[in-house]
């Protein structure tokens, strides 16, 4: 069994959970407009691969299990 993993995909991870360890009373405006772009940025690099397309799986089953609730 052989595992890759995308490099882009790896370094996004490694940059987004080293922004969001930072205290949340130390950030400036732009700081979490950063942040805003960076986890943009990695949602179109998860987009087309099959990890992502799983998570789109999921959302759309919750996003629906909750419509259908509400009727």
């Amino acid at each position: 069994m052989l595992v890759t993993i995308n490099v882009a995909v790896l370094l996004a991870v490694i940059i987004i959970i080293l922004r969001l360890r930072r205290t949340t009373h130390a950030r400036s405006r732009n700081d979490e407009k950063l942040t805003v772009v960076i986890v943009l940025v990695f949602g179109v690099l998860i987009a087309p691969t099959a990890f992502g397309q799983g998570i789109l799986d999921v959302v759309v089953q919750v996003v629906q299990g909750v419509s259908q609730s509400g009727r």
